[in-house]
């Protein structure tokens, strides 16, 4: 089994973080759940980054693209993992994402999805494969990198939009 690679997180730090859709299938935008990231849940309840702030965690800012997000998270205090903050926004956005498909009737992306689960996930109850397995975590070390991550974040869409496919 592998290892599962625990960020070094420190309190008192900025993080900016990127998860990915599995395989970069645009699942945000084929279910429109742009909407299910600011109601991603917090440590330890369900409701949204608005409710990060409740439990210490704060938001300075995010962009959801069709296929992963961005974000900057500031933890004065560390609560819990950075892996167990993530992996839960993850759970929560996955079953969301395949509530939408499901409604949608999106069998064939459904099916991609489930093909994706492997045998020791299945064995855990996994019936989908919504994101891919890591992220992405630097440590801001300084307000140079912070303001770059804030501007980058919302010219994203405009440039990813503007390119061809």
């Amino acid at each position: 089994m592998p290892v599962r690679f625990q960020h070094d997180q420190q309190p008192k730090s900025i993080y900016f973080i990127t998860f990915t859709c599995y395989k970069w299938l645009s699942l945000f935008q084929e279910t429109n759940t742009y909407d299910a990231v600011y109601k991603c849940p917090p440590v330890p309840v369900r409701t949204g980054f608005d409710s990060l702030y409740r439990n210490n965690i704060y938001v300075p800012g995010y962009v959801t693209m069709p296929n992963h997000v961005h974000a900057l998270l500031y933890f004065p205090e560390m609560p819990k993992s950075l892996n167990t903050v993530i992996g839960n926004a993850k759970r929560f956005l996955a079953y969301e994402i395949i509530k939408r498909l499901q409604e949608k009737k999106a069998n064939n992306l459904l099916d991609t999805l489930h093909a994706g689960v492997k045998k020791r996930e299945s064995k855990k109850g996994q019936i989908h494969k919504v994101f891919e397995d890591s992220f992405d975590a630097k440590e801001c070390h300084s307000t140079d990198f912070i303001f770059q991550k804030l501007e980058y974040m919302p010219a994203r869409p405009v440039r990813r939009a503007s390119q061809p496919s």
